[in-house]
């Protein structure tokens, strides 16, 4: 692992933007996807570990539920990775993580909640590729027969149609990137990606601190926020255009004019 402290604007978006020349394609497109959080102290949890108790013996029973009662949202294709992404884009705790492709949007996340900016929020950067090598030999074959940086949902399903199927690969840890279905506007503006390990109690964080080479966490100090937040809202990348709607809208602007609390 490499842990960056951030000393500047300039600084963050040196390191964000970090890799991203590739050679072969004689462009520039970075190999890292990225998560910002608001606390340095934060680990890679998921919503359904955070349940606490006996999360593992409930996964099964939230999806079962959800799907019953949300069947009259009708999701682009009926697999189990369709229906899954639905309920982690609405809040139901699942073995998902969010991520993006954007590392503004990243630092957006970082800088979202002015009631922790008295502590240093971070930016995961992890490198998809990198985390491709060590998959399973059939998620592998399939991500190279299709020639594609991540995984969509259909493909998932070809390769793995549900958790107890993924639960059963070797090696027993690893971490799958895939591009959620384009439910609404939020996923698309947020250039949004999900991520999945077999086994209800994996924890990214704690996966990648055993593959070290596989990531940077930049730590963005708590006297910068202000000043990245500020910078982040010149440059539109703000919960009107990420929350696209009345209840962005208004996250925005609460947001916007709160005053400055904390001192440099």
């Amino acid at each position: 692992m490499s842990r960056i402290q951030v000393e500047s604007w300039a600084h963050l978006l040196e390191v964000l933007y970090a890799d991203s020349w590739d050679e072969d394609l004689a462009r520039f497109r970075s190999p890292y996807i990225f998560r910002g959080l608001s606390d340095a102290n934060y680990s890679l949890r998921t919503s359904l570990t955070r349940l606490g108790g006996a999360y593992a013996g409930m996964e099964n029973h939230l999806l079962r539920n959800f799907r019953k009662y949300a069947h009259r949202n009708i999701v682009e294709r009926d697999t189990f990775w369709h229906w899954l992404s639905l309920g982690q884009h609405h809040g139901l705790p699942t073995r998902l993580l969010d991520w993006t492709l954007s590392p503004l949007v990243a630092a957006h996340f970082a800088t979202a909640n002015p009631d922790r900016f008295d502590r240093d929020g971070a930016i995961w950067m992890v490198n998809h590729r990198k985390t491709h090598e060590v998959l399973p030999d059939k998620l592998r074959t399939e991500l190279d027969r299709e020639r594609s940086d991540f995984f969509t949902v259909d493909m998932l399903a070809r390769a793995v149609p549900g958790l107890a199927e993924l639960d059963t690969l070797s090696p027993p840890e690893f971490v799958i990137f895939f591009e959620p279905p384009s439910i609404d506007e939020r996923i698309t503006n947020q250039y949004a990606l999900f991520s999945v390990m077999p086994s209800t109690g994996s924890c990214l964080s704690d996966w990648l601190a055993q593959n070290p080479d596989l990531f940077h966490l930049i730590i963005l100090p708590a006297r910068l926020k202000w000043e990245v937040r500020d910078k982040l809202d010149q440059a539109n990348i703000t919960e009107r255009v990420l929350f696209p709607g009345l209840d962005g809208l208004s996250q925005w602007q609460r947001r916007y004019y709160t005053p400055k609390k904390y001192p440099e």
